[in-house]
């Protein structure tokens, strides 16, 4: 069986950025790149047109910036992922595309196994945070929600089965998948069909969606998150 593969959108107001990740990303098997963009107009026009399944975003552009850019492509394209491109692992920018529905961020000076491991992860529907700044997203993001979704049920988490109410509260620390599964005694494959019966029964787009609903709705503690290895 021959899976599709990724379709991608380079979003970068740099030239040779664009063509340095296109030759990274054009060596794998499994990437296509679709199109680019140099600034945000343009990637909105490149995102409605192309239709790619991931969009790689640089933040500071000319005129649109990435954050708007995001903003505008998820709400129009919600089955196409946002994966930030960012100088600094802390900028304010890059938490504001999150909030605007971005799948996870990236330093621009990431390693090429690194960069391709995230683009894969963000197109299964996983988050490319890391525990670290999985901590910080939520000191930035979760205080500026409204307590509340609108349409979100009383209880967020009705739904769900225990172990995969476990598994959403596990989410909202920011455990991964490998620490999940050795907290509950599973296997990793198990926690991944959790993971994804999770996420559609929340009606979450991704992993970092999760996240900020469970903390937005008050159902995770305050509890330390893991430390980086």
């Amino acid at each position: 069986m021959t899976t599709e593969p990724i379709r991608v959108l380079l979003v970068d107001d740099q030239q040779l950025i664009r063509l340095g990740f296109r030759m990274v990303l054009e060596a794998e098997d499994d990437i296509i790149v679709v199109g680019e963009a140099s600034d945000g107009r343009e990637a909105i026009a490149q995102a409605g047109a192309l239709g790619p399944d991931l969009v790689l975003m640089d933040i500071r552009m000319p005129g649109l910036d990435g954050i708007a850019a995001t903003e505008a492509i998820v709400r129009a394209h919600p089955q196409t992922r946002v994966l930030i491109l960012t100088t600094f692992d802390l900028d304010e920018y890059a938490f504001g595309a999150i909030r605007s529905g971005a799948s996870g961020f990236l330093l621009k000076d990431v390693q090429r196994h690194e960069m391709l491991s995230a683009l894969r992860a963000v197109h299964r529907g996983d988050a490319a945070l890391s525990p670290r700044i999985t901590r910080v997203l939520l000191e930035h993001v979760t205080s500026s929600l409204p307590s509340s979704e609108p349409g979100a049920p009383a209880d967020l988490a009705a739904e769900l089965t225990d172990r995969e109410r476990d598994v959403f509260l596990a989410i909202g620390r920011g455990l991964t998948n490998a620490e999940i599964a050795q907290s509950l005694f599973v296997s990793e494959s198990t926690v991944k069909t959790h993971v994804g019966r999770v996420l559609a029964k929340l009606g979450a787009r991704d992993r970092i969606h999760a996240v900020i609903l469970a903390h937005r709705h008050g159902l995770v503690d305050e509890g330390p998150l893991p430390a980086e290895a």
